[in-house]
């Protein structure tokens, strides 16, 4: 997980870190970048949707903690 701390949201930082995690993946051949996040983030959905990101609407995803 990766997130930014309460006291530091709204200053870019989320941003610089998207930029900062697209140039390395570029760089480094990736075929794509995945984030997921909780259905009430409606800061971060934001975020990632102004980034260009597209919300996946074709498959869930599943977690099991072990």
């Amino acid at each position: 997980d990766l997130y930014g701390r309460e006291e530091r949201r709204g200053q870019g930082i989320g941003r610089l870190l998207l930029e900062a995690a697209k140039r390395h993946a570029a760089e480094s051949g990736a075929a794509r970048l995945s984030l997921s996040t909780a259905t009430d983030n409606a800061a971060a959905q934001r975020l990632y949707e102004s980034f260009g990101f597209a919300r996946d609407s074709r498959f869930y995803h599943y977690d099991l903690s072990v």
